[in-house]
């Protein structure tokens, strides 16, 4: 009897130990009081001054509420740290999930990172909107929990090249590029702008994200004759890199990606450095008149006074938009399946930023820029209206 005991004893144990290790379903992420939504960012870190694309969606969960909420829920939103770092990333991500409930994650920062997670969002039903990088691997093939509004580094990368090649009339063009799906994924957009007019980069220099010495980069692409350099890298390495360039007396025309467009915030890191690059944008302007970034930056000084209505913070507010509406569009009786039907119902929304359509073939948002030119003091000067891509990957495709 005392062996049978416990021999069931063991078992028990075992078969305890045994589920505790099996994954954890994620909650459905509401109920009748309220949504959760969640966002990742770096708050700490190289790339910090990405992270209050983390903390912008807060805002627009605060207008949210003080209107009357979606059907009587109030959005709840979480911010995480994961300090630009994709081991980091998976760890609050799975805590967020597990343990707190998370219906949709919006922004998160840093492709390698979304790639960390994407596919633990997909197995636990939970949908991502609006990330704050886009990267082919996010929409080809469609994950059907990914919709994306940034257009692609690919597409941003190739309308900025033409602008240069046609407008600046520039083709000794070199390009700094993050070794990882960020900085690569730019590299192929010059590269497939570039072939068009069977040309090729004259440099292509990568760097790591905490890398401090970029002299010898500088310095090749001084050697070379390189007249445009392209970036798509971190703010802390683009500022590096024109404080470097500045120091030999290198002076060529500096384009960066649109995650370098806060111009306010780049001109003062860099010392007025900033002044007269030119980058691609995927938003309105900050100062802009534009009724909802103007509505925005009062929001701001209400919920939260602390913050800056710089660009990036405004660009977590664009990020949440879509997922909004959705949830609008769902109705009261809020399901997962519910609002994935009505994100790939999605055509033609227009908030602050490009206008989205989603279909269930096609998660990509847009595919179209701006381009922008830093002026004195951070202001912006806009060069081009929304511009797209016509050698885009998804036309290809259709």
């Amino acid at each position: 009897m005392v062996e049978k005991k416990r021999w069931f004893i063991g078992f028990f144990v075992i078969a305890l130990l045994f589920i505790s290790a099996l994954p954890v379903s994620a909650a459905p992420g509401y109920d009748d009081k309220e949504i959760r939504i969640a966002a990742w960012g770096p708050q700490t870190g190289p790339a910090a001054p990405w992270g209050t694309v983390a903390r912008g969606p807060g805002v627009l969960a605060s207008i949210v509420n003080a209107e009357g909420g979606i059907y009587g829920r109030k959005i709840k939103h979480f911010v995480r740290d994961d300090q630009y770092n994709p081991a980091q990333t998976k760890v609050v991500v799975k805590e967020l999930v597990e343990k707190y409930g998370i219906f949709a994650f919006v922004c998160g920062t840093s492709g390698a990172s979304g790639l960390a997670v994407k596919d633990y969002l997909a197995q636990n039903k939970v949908i991502w909107v609006g990330p704050a990088t886009s990267i082919k691997e996010y929409v080809f093939p469609v994950n059907p929990y990914i919709f994306t509004i940034m257009p692609l580094y690919e597409d941003e990368a190739s309308v900025l090249t033409k602008y240069v090649v046609e407008k600046l009339k520039i083709k000794e063009i070199g390009v700094l590029y993050q070794n990882d799906p960020y900085g690569k994924n730019g590299l192929d957009g010059v590269r497939q702008r570039l072939t068009k007019y069977k040309l090729k980069p004259a440099a292509e220099i990568p760097v790591e994200a905490g890398e401090k010495d970029l002299s010898s980069q500088i310095l090749k692409f001084k050697n070379t004759g390189v007249k445009t350099v392209m970036m798509w890298v971190n703010p802390t390495t683009a500022v590096i890199a024109l404080k470097t360039a500045a120091t030999i007396g290198y002076k060529p025309q500096w384009v960066a990606s649109d995650t370098l467009s806060d111009f306010a915030l780049m001109h003062k890191i860099s010392g007025g450095l900033w002044e007269g690059v030119i980058t691609g944008a995927f938003t309105s302007p900050p100062d802009s008149d534009h009724p909802l970034i103007a509505k925005y930056r009062n929001a701001i000084k209400k919920f939260a006074p602390e913050e800056r209505p710089g660009l990036f913070f405004l660009a977590g507010m664009m990020f949440t938009e879509p997922l909004i509406d959705a949830l609008k569009r769902t109705g009261k009786n809020l399901s997962t399946e519910g609002c994935l039907k009505a994100l790939n119902s999605t055509k033609s929304f227009q908030g602050s930023g490009p206008k989205i359509t989603w279909t269930s073939a096609q998660h990509q948002g847009t595919d179209s820029i701006m381009i922008w030119k830093c002026g004195p003091g951070g202001s912006t000067t806009v060069l081009q209206g929304w511009s797209a891509n016509d050698l885009a990957t998804w036309k290809k495709k259709k």
